[in-house]
């Protein structure tokens, strides 16, 4: 498993908000503690060029001006580059897993629900989005799997109608940010009630995943929120850890090429949330009971 991961990610932000720096400083200890022999790597930082390939010249104008974009997406010093490391985690990644590596981005700011023209809902970039259209150029078909507990709407804005990409999200709706209910020629919504029971939950989510191996991806980009967790402080989903083990298990299972990046996520419980879903991701074999 490699871990693309650049702590200065955490250099931004507060305790007093859900996204805040303690999702990945107290993530990446418990990774480095549990899992020694796991492989660190610094990203690169992505180029206007590649951002340009997803998003308008002006959001990218916007990013690097001061004043907030709306509450949930406030302006932070340096926020544009923070979220150009982002993006860059995410290409590598992509990178080392078309190579044969199982490959993770522990990163922040997420970006699942930033669309072409506008940032929002703690996002201000999409990497993943960027990411699937940089391995799709060159002719590979990608799919994302998108199982955060949100409509991933920015993923879906930049890839709908776009050739050799298929995006899956699978989320709570009734729910922020209020989109995901139709489904288009490439674009595949899987909306979940909240408070639903665990067992129609993991049903969207095998029925999600079928629909994304269907496609005979050459690249899985996986946008993993960990916000689906029963105790999450901002949604009402019911999953619990090793429900996450379970997803790891089934993205090993399937074969394919693959590479996560994460999204949400808000509980204190993030950090083995994450454990869960890497580690069986890394060994499918549950253990003995």
């Amino acid at each position: 498993m490699i871990i693309f991961h650049d702590p200065s990610c955490a250099e931004y932000g507060s305790h007093l908000r859900p996204e805040q720096p303690a999702r990945v400083t107290r993530g990446a200890a418990h990774l480095q503690a549990a899992h020694p022999d796991w492989e660190w790597r610094r990203p690169k930082i992505a180029t206007e060029a590649v951002l340009l390939t997803a998003h308008t010249p002006a959001l990218l104008h916007r990013l690097q001006q001061p004043g907030d974009i709306d509450d949930d997406t406030p302006h932070f010093p340096g926020i544009y580059d923070h979220a150009r490391r982002a993006v860059g985690a995410a290409l590598d990644a992509a990178e080392a897993a078309l190579a044969g590596a199982l490959a993770f981005s522990l990163m922040r700011p997420p970006g699942h629900h930033c669309t072409r023209s506008q940032a929002m809902g703690f996002c201000y970039l999409n990497q993943i989005a960027i990411a699937a259209l940089h391995v799709a150029s060159s002719g590979r078909r990608v799919a994302v799997w998108d199982f955060d507990a949100h409509h991933g709407n920015g993923t879906e804005d930049i890839l709908r109608g776009q050739p050799g990409l298929l995006f899956a999200s699978v989320h709570q709706h009734p729910g922020y940010p209020g989109t995901g209910t139709t489904n288009f020629a490439n674009c595949y919504n899987f909306p979940v009630d909240p408070h639903s029971p665990r067992e129609a939950h993991l049903l969207a989510l095998a029925l999600s995943l079928e629909a994304v191996l269907d496609f005979n991806p050459d690249l899985v980009l996986v946008s993993a929120g960990f916000d689906a967790y029963a105790r999450d402080p901002i949604t009402a989903m019911t999953l619990e850890a090793p429900d996450f083990a379970r997803l790891g298990r089934w993205l090993r299972q399937s074969g394919r090429p693959a590479a996560a990046i994460l999204e949400g996520g808000y509980s204190p419980d993030l950090p083995v949330l994450m454990d869960a879903f890497l580690s069986a991701w890394d060994n499918p074999t549950p253990p003995p009971v």
